[in-house]
């Protein structure tokens, strides 16, 4: 299939149309991001991440209010792709000691009242779990499903020392259960996710993120400076530069501001930026291949007019790429769940970017710099 055949234009002659435009789209997206800042997700903030679905609609106001009083400090809620779902974070790991024995008291209250009289003692506690011992080892696994039942994680014992053993874990998770039982008793919900992060770990995963992406465009200079010219290579890192920075500041722009998109950034999303990296580096060498094979064939055209057909001969190629991509993520924003929501907008925004950047950008920094250096570009 060949769209846009015979195409004639003119990109180079409005080339500084489009650096105002990536110029003052870069300056709004800086201003966002110094002023209101990124929101970082548990990966990179460390600490415990807790996402919880309820059967009917819930109201986050006062829920905030009542999530500050159950003794895990200060909590952060939020909205969670619906009405209906919650994001909670808070600096914890653990359990606080008091907390921990309530729940070990809970969970005796609740054995005792399905297993009544059943003898069991616990025989250790640590700040992430505890162990129950049992008088009868054939008791073990009904009460093992029981507590599974009711929401914890047990683990039973394998050896012949302790068979006669339950580990309970514990987590905020199960603190959070128990305080919103009381509060919503009619309101059935579960807990979809708890992710736990410690916070040297998420200061390692931010620097070594930050390392990937840098030397992700390393590579790609010195592989286009191989293949093709140094500048050409330069052209095509600092449209790179610009696709990621654009849509950083895109993400600061767009934060808080679309419901139940959740822009935070964490490890899946800077996979989406190395994506949106490849992908734009893919679509520029596409287009570089073929200026540097007019500069092969029409040795005597101005350099303008060989990018220029370049250009033009490639646009179909780019528009039917990037446009069936494009509906690929589209989906996937729209029906791929929570999960994969803010992945596949990142994508789709930085593909368009992307793009954009291989056709008005790249192309055009080769040009500018053949022009003020004089220099005839050969191969």
């Amino acid at each position: 299939m060949r769209i846009f055949k015979n195409l004639n234009v003119d990109f180079l002659s409005k080339r500084k149309y489009f650096y105002i435009l990536s110029t003052a789209i870069f300056f709004i997206g800086v201003l966002n991001i110094v002023f209101r800042g990124l929101e970082f997700g548990i990966d990179f903030l460390g600490g415990t991440e807790i996402a919880i679905e309820f059967d009917k609609p819930i109201e986050i106001a006062p829920l905030r209010d009542y999530a500050d009083n159950i003794g895990l400090g200060k909590l952060e809620l939020k909205t969670f792709g619906s009405d209906r779902a919650i994001l909670m974070r808070s600096e914890l790991q653990e359990l606080p000691s008091n907390i921990s024995k309530n729940i070990q008291a809970k969970i005796n209250e609740k054995i005792d009242k399905q297993f009544p009289g059943l003898p069991h003692k616990i025989v250790s506690t640590g700040s992430s779990s505890f162990i129950f011992e049992f008088e009868n080892k054939d008791t073990v696994s009904e009460v093992s499903e029981f507590l599974f039942n009711s929401g914890y994680q047990t683990v039973r014992g394998t050896d012949e020392a302790s068979l006669n053993q339950l580990t309970v874990r514990t987590g905020l998770s199960d603190w959070m259960k128990e305080s919103l039982r009381n509060k919503y008793p009619d309101n059935y919900f579960k807990v979809l996710k708890e992710d736990r992060v410690g916070p040297k770990v998420g200061k390692e995963l931010k620097q070594d993120a930050v390392v990937a992406l840098f030397l992700s465009l390393v590579a790609i200079l010195i592989y286009l400076a191989i293949r093709f010219k140094f500048i050409f290579a330069v052209g095509a890192v600092l449209a790179l530069f610009h696709d990621v920075l654009i849509t950083l500041g895109l993400y600061s722009i767009l934060y808080g501001l679309i419901p139940g998109l959740n822009l935070e950034i964490d490890l899946t999303i800077v996979g989406a930026f190395l994506t949106i990296v490849g992908y734009s580096v893919s679509d520029t060498v596409v287009i570089f291949d073929r200026v540097r094979e007019n500069l092969k064939l029409h040795k005597t055209l101005p350099i303008k007019d060989n990018i220029n057909n370049a250009l033009n001969k490639t646009m179909s190629r780019t528009v039917l790429t990037g446009g069936s991509t494009l509906l690929a993520l589209l989906v996937l924003v729209l029906f791929g769940g929570e999960v994969l929501r803010a992945f596949s907008f990142t994508l789709f925004f930085g593909i368009i970017i992307g793009t954009y950047s291989s056709i008005f950008v790249a192309s055009a920094l080769v040009y500018d710099y053949a022009e003020k250096t004089k220099r005839k570009i050969e191969f």
